[in-house]
């Protein structure tokens, strides 16, 4: 029997419609929620990125500021966007969209950002807030991929989950939210031997190593709820996920697809940070 989709776009409207909500109860307040996008240089597939989020601002009745520049942009230039959108009064939420242009120290600009306003979760404080287990903003991809799992009923404690990556924006916060809901688990990478060995015993298998089709249905436990977050173009300009979809549809029990998964939750969850940046500030003032 093939496995049963979780349908990420469909949720992705229904949490929109959640915020619509809240932010309308914020401008009930005088407050209207305000987020600025960053970006820099003329790669493709960034301004794409970030169209959806300004897009999805535009839906939820946030308000939207697109910040460009050209790839040429010295780092001082950067920061000083950013220092005026830190004191800002209009913007609560900021997010650079990566990656930068080679020549610019991404790590340095997003620390730039106030931590009050780091929609994105990659600041040293967010990250750490997560590690702790503290409240802060939680990237948006993890934290996405974790509404995604409670939208479809799938078990988390006590489960084996594997996670196929381990960047800083990805595999490393999905496994410490994994890990606040009582799963087991273990996190992959290049170097891990005998990779398919590992993944067959994952209850829960979350790929995000931005590689086509890496993961084949050999490598996937029967039943298993396989979370896709890779999102790569194919040489006939179609696109693909890091899961091999035909094949690993057979096997598991649930599975997200490609386009229609992930990535509309990822714009959701970092308008929902931002409107929460918006709420914060408000209840900081009464």
């Amino acid at each position: 029997m093939p496995a049963t989709l979780i349908d990420g776009k469909s949720l992705a409207a229904t949490v929109r419609a959640e915020l619509k909500a809240r932010v309308a109860a914020l401008a009930e307040r005088g407050v209207r929620p305000g987020l600025a996008a960053i970006l820099v240089g003329a790669d493709a597939a960034s301004r794409v990125y970030v169209r959806n989020k300004i897009r999805a601002c535009e839906e939820t009745g946030v308000h939207s500021e697109l910040r460009e520049f050209p790839g040429g942009i010295s780092q001082s230039g950067l920061l000083d966007c950013i220092a005026e959108l830190n004191s800002s009064a209009a913007i609560h939420g900021i997010l650079v969209q990566l990656p930068l242009p080679k020549g610019l120290d991404a790590e340095r600009i997003l620390e730039a950002i106030a931590p009050a306003k780091d929609v994105d979760g990659f600041h040293a404080m967010s990250l750490g807030a997560l590690v702790q287990g503290r409240a802060g903003f939680v990237p948006a991809t993890p934290a996405g991929v974790m509404r995604m799992l409670a939208y479809a009923g799938v078990p988390l404690a006590g489960r084996h989950a594997v996670v196929v990556g381990r960047s800083t924006i990805v595999g490393k916060p999905m496994a410490l939210l994994l890990l606040q809901k009582d799963a087991t688990v273990t996190i992959c990478h290049s170097r891990t031997a005998h990779l398919a060995s590992v993944t067959r015993q994952a209850d829960i298998l979350v790929a995000a190593v931005g590689k086509a089709k890496m993961i084949t249905a050999d490598m996937v436990k029967p039943g298993a709820c396989v979370i896709d977050v890779g999102i790569n173009r194919l040489p006939d300009g179609k696109l693909a996920g890091d899961v091999d979809f035909a094949g690993v549809k057979e096997v598991a029990g649930a599975l997200t697809p490609v386009p229609g998964g992930v990535g509309p939750m990822t714009v959701a969850m970092m308008l929902a940070n931002a409107v929460r940046a918006a709420e914060s500030t408000t209840e900081s003032k009464r």
